[in-house]
């Protein structure tokens, strides 16, 4: 299983962790980093591009008792942040996991 994670841009900076390679069954965590602006005031989202598919929605997060999990990942992958990091757990690694993993700020 390939997992690829880039850099996305704009009038903020979100930078990414970098390429991974796991098999099912396995966990890997994906770090964005921010600059620009204040994690904590804002909402952020996860979302991933499969190979040949469109965008799709996986996670909002913007505390601990105010989120929002995709059922297709829901109970597997898990969503958290700090000053300047949000993070994406992912567990029980499926084929179909396979994707461009990106992280984008909420527009409030």
């Amino acid at each position: 299983m390939i997992l690829f994670f880039f850099l996305v841009s704009s009038q903020i900076i979100l930078i990414q962790s970098g390429q991974e390679v796991k098999k099912p069954g396995e966990s890997t965590r994906v770090t964005c980093s921010v600059s620009g602006f204040d994690l904590s005031s804002y909402g952020m989202h996860w979302i991933r591009q499969r190979p040949g598919k469109g965008l799709e929605w996986l996670i909002y997060y913007y505390t601990p008792s105010s989120n929002y999990y995709s059922p297709t990942i829901q109970g597997r992958f898990f969503a958290s942040k700090d000053s300047s990091n949000l993070y994406l757990q992912m567990n029980n690694l499926k084929q179909e996991d396979t994707a461009v993993y990106y992280c984008a700020r909420d527009t409030q």
